[in-house]
């Protein structure tokens, strides 16, 4: 395993270009909300962004409007807008989809939000019930909302009118996330300890309470297929779930503090877990096993010492679209890039007081939210996977670790498919 090494020359360690920033505008004193932004988000389509300002508001932007914005007002270093390859966008020219900037007001501190977009395939898993308020079209992009009193708002994206209220939780909702599939299925962690499976399609219905944990849960991941799910929370809790049984598949065990944030790479291969132990740690799902580390305290504090110092405590983590990367969030005022075969960061950049983090939807742009409700963007590190990466991807998708090592293939090749050279 890998572990960041104790002193690395500076020259090898690249500063990440800034490429813009999205300040919160000043508040009065509020003690009943926080301006902390917990959460920041693209849409799937590459169609919008938002983040959660704080003071009970979120904010939704057309993301290639705020990148347009970013170069042409001259931010800090933006040199080569070529290198910013903005997606596309709805096409088909109706007003309805024509992205606009929404401010939504939640009616209390917003802790999680998560992107949703309807395939009309996808039907409902509620068979039997014929009708339905919302008739969810390919053209409906959601904006699911966790609160600090246990609800869920779901809002319609292009209109920022609010569709439905979920009430179940009893605690703060800390963390949502859309199945990957376009079946609407969304799924909520909450500090009352128990994941709850909804599905928007039957209107909001909540169709299977997942419990097992401990202690709060403070976060979920879906794999790319949809097929499972990753939950995080206290007392070191990683949990993977089959979505088809609701069932748990095992725990994942190694970890020496809270956990609390995970992602998938994007073949599903590979499970990354941040925690207040000081690492990261990324792990192959399918038998548990631990394949790298990446720390961000040398040397590594002891089990019996596993936060270590408060300011090396690892608050996000996320999987690059290209696989290759991984960017991480810590107390130490530093947001680091690694990729997955290197055993140090590859760039880094200066953050105060961050909580979260997400890549954009294309993979070019991170950003990071922090304790003022403002949000930070950067160029991530660019990079033409060899052709031996994306054949290993594509056989990823479609073939887990178990498949895999049962092929009629050299053992180094086997290694190589499974994430382990």
């Amino acid at each position: 395993m890998a572990s960041f090494p104790p002193r690395v020359n500076e020259k090898e360690i690249v500063r990440s270009r800034t490429i813009g920033e999205l300040l919160a505008p000043a508040a009065p004193f509020d003690k009943k909300c926080g301006r902390e932004n917990w959460t920041v988000a693209f849409a799937p389509d590459g169609s919008y962004f938002a983040w959660s300002q704080g003071h009970r508001t979120v904010k939704l932007v057309p993301w290639s409007q705020c990148l347009q914005n970013f170069l042409l007002h001259g931010t800090k270093n933006v040199t080569n807008s070529s290198s910013l390859r903005l997606p596309r966008q709805n096409s088909d020219g109706g007003q309805k989809n024509k992205p606009r900037e929404h401010i939504i007001d939640c009616g209390d501190i917003v802790w999680s939000l998560a992107f949703g977009s309807s395939v009309p395939e996808k039907q409902s898993r509620c068979v039997n019930i014929e009708w339905h308020r919302f008739r969810f079209g390919q053209d409906q992009l959601l904006l699911a909302t966790g609160l600090n009193n246990g609800r869920i708002k779901i809002w319609d994206v292009y209109t920022g009118k609010l569709l439905l209220n979920l009430v179940d939780h009893t605690e703060v909702v800390r963390d949502l996330t859309f199945a990957p599939d376009g079946s609407l299925i969304l799924v909520s962690a909450s500090r009352d300890k128990t994941l709850r499976v909804w599905d928007l399609k039957d209107d909001g219905n909540m169709m299977k309470v997942l419990r097992g944990h401990q202690n709060w849960v403070y976060s979920c991941a879906f794999s790319p297929d949809s097929s499972m799910l990753c939950s995080v929370g206290a007392s070191k809790a990683v949990f993977l779930w089959n979505m088809d049984k609701y069932t748990m598949i095992r725990k994942l065990e190694g970890r020496h503090h809270d956990v609390v944030a995970c992602d998938f790479s994007p073949d599903g291969a590979l499970l990354a877990t941040a925690s207040y132990d000081t690492r990261v740690y990324i792990w192959d799902p399918h038998n548990g096993d631990i394949l790298m580390e990446f720390g961000h305290l040398f040397p590594p504090p002891t089990p019996i010492f596993a936060g270590g110092a408060n300011d090396r405590w690892v608050r996000s983590v996320s999987f690059s679209h290209d696989g290759l990367h991984v960017a991480s969030l810590a107390d130490d005022k530093m947001v680091r890039f690694w990729r997955i075969d290197e055993d140090y960061p590859v760039q880094v950049a200066p953050l105060s007081n961050g909580l979260c983090c997400a890549f954009s939807t294309d993979g070019s742009v991170l950003a990071a939210g922090t304790h003022d409700g403002s949000v930070y963007f950067w160029a991530t590190p660019r990079q033409v996977p060899s052709l031996q990466h994306l054949c290993r991807m594509s056989i990823r998708r479609v073939m887990p670790t178990q498949e895999v090592q049962e092929l009629p293939i050299p053992s180094k090749l086997l290694e190589f498919l499974s994430y382990r050279i």
